[in-house]
């Protein structure tokens, strides 16, 4: 169906909605954020080999490259709500099942279903709040990238307690198992939206289709793509390897994961105020400038002085990593219709999550060949010069729409 033949009103109470996408939200990072504070337990425990285990850091932005792509044609053909509806199950189902894996095999397998979950939410939901709410793309982008970013901090906080309060040898279970039944709570609403739903056009505008394709003909989906991976590369290898880092320098696996606690947190206000002066600025050019050179000082710092004000270079990279939030607000913004959202947050994260992969793994492959951390950070501070420039490209108001014609 075309897109300028949806109805101007949602047939479901907005209330509604917002209670579905938050929940969400909330759920969209615990599944791979409580691995880095738990990775070393979780490796001896299977045992995962150390290829196992960069793999596993990995895994997250190769499933959003390799499902992500997917789902603006998996919405149009079952519809929209239906499609977040299976997304939020799979996100169930394989927290659940990894909880109690027995093997390597296992592990890896039930994370990626619950991974292939999220790259599909990923993908929908900048296209969703397009359909509902046209007229409040900042303030919908800003709540449930305070409520994605509120999930990132309790797993951060939570993850290792939970493992150490359940007193059991293999606590770690207990620390992953938890977030398959917040991820519950939201089924319930999804469900109530999906018996409703319908198929939508993944992309049109006028009488011309856009899909996926036609965005990788076009300039802005190669720059949004291009910030997408260049953020989506230091957010996870920051995720994925920042607890480890502070417990080689001397910290306890207690102490680490709350120092990702603190990076995690200083986003959630970032999350909120960001998305929302990105909409009302037509280029925010500092603000960009802010987030890619606190990237940089963050890992500055940690290769500098790791133990001195620890605190503090993981609040700077918290604001290096509040590029994400920014980032699905420009998806937003830069398509006229919902369809032509999906279809460009379809190019943009898959493609950005595939030229991302690498990071993580080749942080581990650098500190593994060297023994310590101070080739890893480099590399990470050198990639912030690309970020900046990409990040400045973003910022330039152009319509996908108009560049595939």
């Amino acid at each position: 169906m075309p897109e300028s033949a949806e109805p101007t009103r949602p047939r479901w109470p907005r209330w509604l909605i917002v209670v579905a996408v938050l929940t969400l939200a909330f759920n969209l990072r615990p599944t791979a954020i409580s691995i880095g504070p738990q990775l070393r337990e979780i490796s001896e425990s299977l045992p995962l080999s150390g290829a196992e285990a960069g793999l596993l850091t990995t895994l997250p932005v190769l499933c959003f490259a390799g499902f992500g792509v997917l789902a603006p044609g998996l919405a149009a053909r079952i519809g929209l709500h239906r499609a977040m509806s299976m997304s939020l199950l799979m996100m169930v189902g394989g927290q659940a099942i990894r909880a109690v894996a027995d093997s390597a095999v296992g592990f890896l397998t039930a994370t990626t279903l619950a991974l292939a979950g999220l790259a599909a939410a990923n993908v929908l939901l900048p296209s969703l709040v397009k359909r509902h709410f046209p007229d409040r793309i900042g303030l919908l982008s800003a709540a449930y990238s305070t409520a994605l970013a509120t999930g990132v901090a309790v797993a951060s906080f939570a993850s290792v307690p939970i493992a150490d309060a359940s007193g059991r040898p293999e606590g770690w279970r207990w620390g992953l198992g938890i977030w398959a039944l917040t991820a519950v709570v939201g089924v319930p609403a999804w469900l109530m939206l999906a018996a409703r739903d319908r198929p939508v056009a993944v992309g049109s505008a006028g009488d011309a289709t856009i899909t996926i394709r036609d965005v990788g003909r076009t300039r802005v989906g190669w720059v949004l793509a291009a910030f997408f991976g260049l953020q989506s590369l230091q957010a996870y290898a920051i995720f994925g390897w920042l607890p480890t880092i502070y417990i080689d320098a001397g910290f306890s696996a207690a102490t680490a994961g709350a120092f990702l606690g603190i990076a995690t947190s200083v986003g959630i206000p970032l999350a909120f105020l960001l998305p929302a002066y990105a909409a009302r600025h037509r280029r925010p050019i500092g603000m960009m400038v802010v987030i890619v050179l606190s990237c940089l000082a963050g890992h500055l710092g940690l290769l500098i002085a790791p133990t001195i004000t620890p605190w503090l270079w993981a609040a700077l990279l918290a604001v290096g990593t509040s590029a994400f939030p920014v980032i699905l607000t420009l998806i937003g913004l830069r398509a006229r219709t919902s369809a032509g959202t999906s279809a460009l947050s379809g190019f943009s994260q898959s493609v950005g999550y595939l030229l991302a992969a690498p990071g993580p793994f080749l942080v581990g492959v650098i500190h593994d060949a060297t023994g310590q951390w101070t080739a890893p950070l480099l590399f990470l501070a050198a990639l912030t010069v690309p970020f900046l420039i990409v990040a400045i490209l973003a910022t330039r108001p152009r319509l996908v729409e108009d560049e595939v014609r």
